[in-house]
């Protein structure tokens, strides 16, 4: 199952490949959590192209509707004054109407899938009957006890989004640093490694990285790592 670890003092989300598989009761245990986030459509509009770019290079890059991706998942959050860790993999896989994905453990044990359409977000874990809500990402907080923003990730994944003034941003490979942005949902986002990085049509998030403090969770910080991303 989906690593969960308590710590007094956890580097930030190391290497998933390196750490054993917990037993079941582990994630039992952490689904159980709820942490309470700010709610999301189920799928929020996307544009077809990029709108807005950080730099001149940027124009080329352009927003896909349909793709797919897989990659490892690593979570660190606080419950009951202790922290948590928890690590896996992923795919995901997105077209214009839906999405879905899968959760993975270390093992690559299916943990949970997730299928989202334009009216209705279902969750699926072996053993339980499936949870179905609007909102998907109140939905994926419920049922695994730990925040996971999907219904941001649409756009993020790629590289685009909407920042805390309300602006469509677009990030692009840095020359001096990672590119950071706080997102109108108050997730802060920092992208700081990129597939081909020096062909701005081809160019993709490979690392991303997001923050945000949250009352019943504090500090959440989640690391994705992109291993394959396919567009169609």
């Amino acid at each position: 199952m989906m690593r969960n670890i308590s710590k007094t003092s956890w580097p930030l989300l190391p290497i998933l490949s390196t750490l054993p598989a917990l037993r079941g009761a582990s994630l039992a245990a952490v689904a159980l959590a709820a942490i309470a986030l700010s709610g999301c459509s189920v799928l929020p509009q996307a544009p077809s192209t990029t709108t807005t770019a950080s730099t001149a290079g940027s124009a080329a890059r352009q927003y896909h509707q349909a793709i797919d991706v897989s990659g490892r998942l690593s979570l660190r959050y606080q419950q009951d004054g202790k922290e948590q860790a928890v690590y896996g993999s992923f795919t995901w896989s997105q077209s214009k109407q839906e999405t879905a994905i899968t959760l993975l453990s270390p093992l690559g044990q299916t943990l949970a899938t997730i299928n989202i359409d334009a009216d209705q977000a279902t969750l699926k874990q072996a053993g339980k009957p499936p949870r179905i809500a609007s909102d998907v990402d109140a939905l994926t907080v419920q049922a695994l006890g730990w925040p996971l923003p999907i219904a941001g990730l649409r756009d993020w994944l790629q590289g685009f989004g909407q920042n805390a003034a309300g602006q469509r941003f677009t990030a692009t490979p840095a020359t001096d640093d990672s590119f950071s942005v706080t997102t109108a949902d108050k997730w802060l986002i920092q992208y700081s490694n990129w597939q081909n990085p020096d062909n701005a049509a081809d160019s993709y998030p490979k690392r991303i990285d997001l923050a945000r403090n949250t009352t019943q969770a504090g500090d959440v910080a989640i690391r994705i790592v992109i291993s394959d991303r396919q567009s169609h």
